[in-house]
């Protein structure tokens, strides 16, 4: 057993790990939380509701669902124990938080990686929608449209190979109000004439572009708490070897 002088100097340094392991736990709660929040808004947001209608998935936002809520149990489990200072409990939420690192390293991969099968996904969903649009069920791609400010999926000519164009001709979602046109439907059932009242810009590329930038940010949020663990592990490991060698206990 350490001599008291030892001891009573050690528990100044205990305390200090304890109240910084302690805030490091009720932060990392709180990007568990923000890690959920983002898997949610990317299931509801990253996925629209066209793409419902595709035989394919994506698994990346279920990953930051599934990552976020661990991490909030675990950072609660960190809290108590750093409060009752139990050796062993601390030496398994450092393992937790190894466990995690590599999960969110993971995560930070799949990001750039899901980009290319989102982008498949998205592009098979776009094509079965605008083939299968009726204009009166369908209202997905008019709220895309207007939107994004764009018509079909390469420009206003992919509707002309839908069975919609060749009775209604292309959808009113795709006229270009910010010009203060007024669609007829005799200039959306002809092409040269649609080409002067509705948008240019295809929807896919914009599309695109809006995922695959979303997808960034949350590759670069993941990549920026799994570092954010080792913190973590540092402090958990050092609390638990110093109450170990000292024989602290709790009064």
């Amino acid at each position: 057993m350490s001599p008291p002088s030892e001891r009573l100097q050690t528990k100044p340094v205990i305390t200090c790990l304890k109240t910084f392991l302690i805030s490091y736990s009720l932060i990392f709660w709180f990007t568990g939380v923000i890690l959920l929040a983002v898997g949610v808004w990317g299931k509801v947001n990253l996925e629209f509701d066209l793409l419902l209608s595709s035989d394919k998935g994506t698994n990346a936002p279920y990953v930051l669902i599934g990552t976020g809520a661990i991490i909030i149990i675990f950072g609660l489990f960190g809290c108590f124990a750093t409060c009752r200072g139990s050796p062993w409990m601390l030496k398994l939420y450092a393992m937790f938080l190894i466990l995690v690192f590599l999960a969110e390293i993971v995560a930070g991969i799949s990001g750039f990686i899901f980009r290319h099968e989102i982008k498949a996904v998205l592009k098979d969903g776009y094509k079965r929608a605008e083939s299968t649009y009726t204009g009166k069920d369908t209202e997905d791609l008019d709220r895309i449209q207007r939107t994004l400010q764009c018509c079909g999926e390469k420009n206003y000519t992919s509707w002309e190979k839908t069975e919609y164009f060749k009775n209604n001709g292309i959808p009113k979602s795709c006229c270009n109000v910010t010009a203060g046109v007024n669609c007829t439907s005799d200039e959306l059932m002809d092409p040269k004439r649609a080409a002067l009242v509705v948008y240019q810009r295809g929807c896919f590329a914009l599309m695109t572009t809006t995922m695959e930038a979303n997808l960034g940010i949350i590759a670069g949020i993941s990549f920026g708490i799994a570092f954010f663990q080792l913190i973590g592990i540092f402090l958990a490991c050092c609390l638990s070897r110093y109450i170990t060698n000292n024989q602290y206990e709790m009064v």
